[in-house]
């Protein structure tokens, strides 16, 4: 068992710091509300620090799942972040959606102080770190990741280095590709049959049984048909992370067509005040113009 510390408990980080406490390890905690990080001690037990770098005190590993690149830089740099407390040997771990960018100035700066950085952004949605069952996709060193692997099986499915630093950060950019076209699909298929008078949820049933099914299909139709979305992603992080992706795209000169197109429709969602909806809001504003 480890001395960990976690930075950052939002909707994921807040059950996927619990794992890792529930699975024996001594954990330190940090939020920019304290008062959520009093509540997650309340919950799990470990102990809580007002700042980054008093959280990661003697910690072998350095967990941090926040919003986006300015917050990563600011629990990392700085007087009070985590890189001036962190001990030479031990392990960052970025469960961040952030930019390769942000990713690799990081990781140069982690090595300058003899500190490993691994980036290791993860896919499941908040049931999936309730749950402890996430896709994690990692880049870095083979050696830090061999050392921070056995830490984050307590909420991981699969946990997988797929490469050299960034390489995380480029893959979950593949994963959010893949859900944008498929959520933009799932939507114009149930506004297609609702416009033909279909029962929603018998056609699914059907095609979900063969090559149109998906997670998507499988854990939204219903909530989708009755026009409900307070149950996942939001429409304003989906909208950040394709951001991301329609950025590195540019530069390495990917063709992301669909990609880009339904950004807008986000934007369009957002527009009518979707900005906190989950993603499978696309299939409203379908109703919207139709």
């Amino acid at each position: 068992m480890a001395k960990i510390a976690f930075l950052g408990l939002g909707v994921m980080g807040y059950p996927m710091a619990g794992h890792l406490q529930k699975a024996g390890h001594e954990v330190t905690v940090y939020n920019r509300t304290t008062a959520k990080a009093e509540g997650w001690v309340a919950e799990y037990g470990g102990t809580f620090a007002k700042t980054p770098r008093e959280a990661v005190q003697g910690a072998a590993f350095v967990m941090s799942c926040v919003g986006n690149d300015d917050d990563l830089r600011s629990v990392c740099l700085g007087d009070d972040g985590a890189f001036a407390g962190m001990a030479a040997d031990s392990v960052f771990v970025d469960h961040t959606t952030v930019s390769a960018k942000v990713t690799q100035a990081l990781y140069e700066a982690a090595q300058q102080i003899g500190v490993s950085f691994v980036d290791a952004p993860v896919s499941g949605g908040q049931a999936g770190a309730e749950n402890g069952v996430l896709s994690v996709m990692c880049g870095g060193d083979s050696d830090a990741y061999a050392k921070a692997e056995p830490v984050m099986q307590a909420y991981a499915r699969i946990c997988r280095r797929i490469g050299e630093s960034g390489a995380g950060q480029m893959t979950k950019m593949c994963n959010q590709i893949a859900i944008a076209g498929v959520v933009q699909g799932l939507s114009e298929a149930l506004h297609f049959a609702e416009k033909s008078g279909l029962d929603g949820k018998s056609v699914v049933e059907v095609i979900s049984q063969g090559a149109a099914g998906s997670w998507q299909m499988a854990n939204r139709y219903e909530t989708m048909l009755a026009d409900e979305f307070e149950h996942g992603f939001a429409v304003d992080w989906m909208r950040k992370d394709l951001g991301i992706c329609l950025d590195a795209a540019d530069e390495n000169g990917a063709s992301l067509p669909v990609t880009a197109l339904v950004d807008q429709y986000y934007k369009d969602v957002q527009k009518m005040g979707g900005g906190r909806w989950d993603t499978s809001s696309l299939i409203k504003r379908l109703r919207k113009l139709g």
